[in-house]
């Protein structure tokens, strides 16, 4: 090949482009490179040098019907609503060389339309060509997608709660629990109640043989029950006694799979109550009496049975005494209101936390107060334990507008008593608008047209909402 030939060859394409364009082009009929551009996207638009639309190819029959075709004789900049006129001004700008798509949001009757848009030089004189792409479709895919993340996530949230609560009960219950590998006999976790029993500091127990916890003339027997557990779930327990001299205990074992590995639930029972339990009953009923916060235990009638020295000084009796055998309602609440609410919740809930409510001393003074309350068993019947705690001074200390302002579900419902129906269905409404723009921006990366796009408002609009809501320097995206 000579060096004419090789001078001749056609420079190095861009990517996107031909290696010889001009003859593409040539040899293409007028009405097939017109057909061409109208179908590359969902609308096509010509326009002169001053940025009118002069003609315009609709090949998408839901944009045809909603009279795009009216476009014809408008300026670009006329067509497209306030927030994306800067764009197009910047589009028109390049000469039509850009390479690069940009979304604006046409004005027609079924509301805000994104359209993403390439434009292109095609003459000396001047005018342009826009190809545009409908975004609808991608926008409900991306609102899809956001359920989709926050259906994760609260399923995710869900989990981790009843993980920790399991973890709770394993944790603060009081029998001994002892979960091991039934393949290797070795233990997986213990309770503190084991540990306890068993006289080792946490930890100890975690890889170790459970053979080890028992003495030496039962370990054969003990782990010839544990064999059976893998086999049968109807087994009785087994008396063993304890290694370390720590007495004689009644051992259960029950199989539980967690995936792929079989566990076993080993259970262990003291043949004898532990002193250290005693002791720390007599040490609970002192911390209770000598609680900042006042306590009081009560029947299924809500007759006082127990009251700490707290309750006995908000209440203004003389003693603990004067309040014992006396009807919780004496003191607690608006009468015929507030306990009837509050029991019903118990009822229904087992618990109540952090209702507001007020505690009538015995000279006529009202103080405000938050109680919290749990039902528990007493033999046959039941009784209910309540905590209340005095308010009154945290709620003077705190401004009108930041108790006015809650951030939460919670805080939401803590104003039941304290405000109308009216102000606090305006509060949810505020509190749920300011979560919905956080969770758009935070899904954006702070891309603020984007976000008025996922949240279904102008640009103008959610700027009102975001100074409304104080969030003006959470954004800083322009496009």
């Amino acid at each position: 090949m000579n060096g004419s030939a090789m001078n001749d060859r056609p420079p190095h394409p861009a990517p996107n482009a031909f290696c010889d364009p001009e003859t593409v082009v040539r040899t293409l009929a007028p009405h097939a490179a017109v057909s061409l551009l109208a179908s590359v996207g969902d609308v096509a638009l010509v326009l002169d040098s001053a940025g009118v639309i002069r003609d315009i190819a609709v090949p998408n029959a839901e944009l045809d019907a909603q009279g795009v075709r009216d476009w014809v004789g408008q300026r670009w900049h006329d067509v497209v609503t306030s927030e994306s006129q800067p764009k197009i001004i910047d589009m028109l700008a390049e000469h039509g060389e850009s390479t690069r798509w940009r979304q604006v949001n046409h004005i027609l009757p079924s509301g805000d339309v994104p359209i993403r848009y390439l434009v292109m030089k095609t003459g000396a004189d001047g005018s342009i060509i826009a190809i545009g792409r409908e975004m609808r479709a991608a926008a409900a895919l991306q609102q899809r997608l956001l359920q989709t993340q926050q259906s994760l996530e609260r399923d995710y949230i869900k989990l981790r709660q009843a993980e920790a609560r399991y973890r709770m009960l394993f944790d603060l219950g009081t029998e001994p629990i002892l979960i091991v590998d039934a393949a290797t006999r070795r233990i997986r976790e213990s309770n503190p109640a084991a540990l306890n029993l068993l006289g080792v500091t946490d930890g100890a127990l975690a890889d170790q043989s459970i053979g080890a916890i028992v003495a030496a003339e039962d370990r054969d027997s003990f782990i010839a029950h544990l064999g059976a557990a893998s086999a049968t779930d109807d087994l009785p327990s087994i008396a063993v006694r304890l290694a370390g001299e720590h007495g004689n205990a009644e051992i259960s074992a029950r199989l539980f799979r967690q995936g792929r590995a079989a566990l076993l639930l080993v259970r262990i029972v003291a043949a004898a109550p532990q002193p250290v339990l005693a002791s720390h009953a007599a040490a609970v009923e002192d911390v209770i009496e000598h609680m900042p916060d006042a306590f009081v235990l009560t029947d299924a009638d809500l007759t006082i049975l127990v009251a700490n020295a707290a309750f006995v000084e908000l209440a203004g009796v003389a003693s603990a005494e004067r309040v014992i055998g006396a009807p919780l309602g004496t003191w607690l609440g608006r009468p015929g209101i507030d306990l009837d609410l509050i029991l019903a919740q118990i009822r229904d809930h087992t618990a109540v936390r952090n209702v507001a409510t007020i505690l009538r001393g015995q000279n006529g003074a009202q103080e405000e107060i938050e109680l919290s309350g749990v039902v528990a068993p007493q033999g046959d019947s039941l009784c209910y334990g309540f905590t209340i705690r005095n308010v009154a001074r945290r709620l003077s200390s705190v401004a009108p507008e930041e108790r006015a302002a809650p951030r939460s579900v919670e805080q939401l419902t803590e104003l039941v008593g304290r405000m109308s129906l009216k102000d606090i269905v305006r509060e949810s409404t505020d509190l749920i608008e300011r979560l919905c723009i956080e969770a758009a921006l935070a899904y954006t990366s702070d891309n603020r047209a984007s976000a008025a796009e996922i949240l279904g408002v102008s640009r103008q609009s959610l700027y009102s909402k975001l100074h409304r809501h104080g969030l003006g320097n959470l954004v800083s995206g322009d496009n």
